[in-house]
């Protein structure tokens, strides 16, 4: 049943296809030390805190450091950000999950996807989560729904699809 299913979802997009857009590549390895970020204006790492950093670079930086596995140095930055945007919570959802806080991860998912239920991402890490937690079905419901919400053709599309066909998930 798995190899037909595996069959069936990867005939859709090669990942390789989605290496030109943003949020597809691994992020680069964080140029800091823990408690400090890259300010790309100086050219410096900066203190983690009291820098003046916008929340795209915050969120840039944190993807860095969820790749890098610095999921603690991540939540000091999400902390920083608007406690209740979707992509705050998405993750704060991401890194509890990659520290073994599956519930908590999982609830940190359902408020993103409750503000914003055309989050991709987030419903991608979720179905990410649930292919590690054994539960297929709903992934694929998460997978219907990326593509429901116009996220066809992403890389919140074919990273799910790609954990759900192969049991492999993704550190960004």
């Amino acid at each position: 049943m798995r190899i037909l299913l595996a069959t069936a979802l990867t005939l859709a997009l090669p990942l390789a296809a989605f290496a030109a857009s943003d949020e597809t590549a691994p992020p680069k390895k964080p140029k800091c030390n823990s408690g400090f970020v890259y300010d790309k204006k100086t050219k410096s790492c900066v203190s983690s805190n009291g820098h003046t950093l916008d929340v795209d670079t915050l969120y840039q930086e944190v993807r860095a450091l969820s790749y890098d596995g610095r999921y603690n140095d991540a939540q000091v930055l999400l902390a920083q950000m608007p406690a209740e945007d979707d992509r705050t919570l998405t993750y704060m959802g991401f890194t509890n999950r990659k520290m073994g806080n599956a519930e908590a991860a999982m609830t940190y998912y359902a408020r993103a996807l409750a503000r914003n239920p055309g989050n991709v991402m987030a419903r991608s890490y979720m179905g990410q989560g649930l292919v590690e937690d054994g539960q297929i079905a709903a992934a694929l419901e998460q997978l219907r729904e990326i593509r429901a919400h116009g996220g066809e053709g992403t890389w919140a599309e074919a990273s799910l699809r790609t954990a759900i066909a192969t049991g492999r998930t993704f550190n960004w």
